[in-house]
């Protein structure tokens, strides 16, 4: 029988575990003006928790970008295909498939986006990703995320032997949505595209734990394996980190804010009706270089909410 999750005082804020092995529901006002100890509390839920989802909130862009600048610097957001006028704000993305007068305000469009780890095609991702629901269709839409700290501890320890020490290129080229980013163009070779190599164990730079890091599946090449091996291990890790034991599905709410941990959390998409309306805001916060973690004796994530069987920390 699944465990009851319990709600956690937290200063200033209540923390609600979901019945799955990750994210919480985090209570703590007007995040316009709750006081820097909240702040800290709610990072502590973030940290704890991977996802942290707030409610009812209706915020500016200023507002969002304040909001974010309290959980670190934030990156310029990354191009995408619209045909807007130069951003007023190089930290937002608008991610949406709304057409105004034949022109996208926005990116990512209405179709699905694959599970994947933001922007870990760069030599440092971000740490957090942080989305704004402003409008959002009747149905669809939905976004899951998979706990990445749970997916190293179960994996197969014949798994664990093949991931150590290796690290698995990132491909630059593509969104999350499939589609080729501005100025580059496709190549038959997915080892000669474009983009980083991080390792596929990485550490925790604050809570000093391990976890799998598997950016997106898509044009990905384990470095120094065959391609045939590669595309056999990748496979198999996907597998794993993708099922459902490990996973949360959000159904958005106008005003809701998702803030998530890029480290240790992968994410994805539903599509939805394209007649439909979606508008997010997103802002990230720079994070730091990937560190690898040694995928024999890795340090567990032990602290934060019972997992939904509710018989360990997780």
């Amino acid at each position: 029988m699944a465990a009851v999750p319990e709600t956690h005082h937290l200063s200033e804020v209540e923390v609600t575990p979901m019945h799955a092995p990750i994210a919480a529901m985090v209570e703590c006002g007007d995040v316009r003006t709750i006081a820097d100890k909240t702040v800290e509390a709610v990072r502590r839920a973030f940290l704890d928790h991977l996802v942290i989802l707030i409610r009812g909130q209706q915020l500016t862009v200023p507002e969002l970008l304040a909001f974010g600048r309290r959980f670190g610097e934030l990156t310029p957001a990354a191009p995408v295909h619209q045909g807007q006028k130069p951003r007023e704000f190089p930290e937002l993305a608008v991610i949406s498939n709304v057409v105004e007068n034949g022109v996208a305000i926005g990116g990512l469009g209405d179709g699905e986006a694959v599970w994947h780890t933001d922007s870990c095609f760069n030599e440092v991702p971000p740490s957090a990703s942080i989305l704004h629901a402003l409008e959002i269709p009747s149905s669809g839409g939905d976004t899951g995320f998979s706990n990445m700290y749970l997916a190293l501890e179960t994996l197969a320890p014949e798994l664990r032997r093949a991931v150590h020490g290796r690290t698995i290129k990132h491909d630059q080229r593509y969104t999350s949505g499939g589609q080729l980013r501005p100025g580059y163009t496709g190549a038959e070779d997915i080892r000669a595209t474009p983009g980083p190599c991080h390792p596929v164990v990485r550490q925790h730079p604050e809570t000093g734990c391990s976890a799998l890091y598997l950016g997106r599946r898509p044009h990905a090449h384990v470095t120094d394996l065959p391609l045939a091996e590669s595309e056999t291990l990748l496979d198999a890790l996907w597998a794993h980190a993708t099922k459902a034991e490990f996973t949360w599905h959000h159904q958005w709410r106008v005003g809701d804010i998702l803030i998530w941990d890029n480290r240790c959390a992968m994410h994805r998409r539903d599509a939805f009706d394209p007649q439909s309306r979606r508008i997010m805001h997103r802002t990230q916060c720079k994070g730091s270089p990937v560190v690898e973690a040694d995928a024999k004796s890795f340090t567990p994530h032990l602290r934060g909410h019972q997992n939904f069987q509710g018989d360990k920390k997780c």
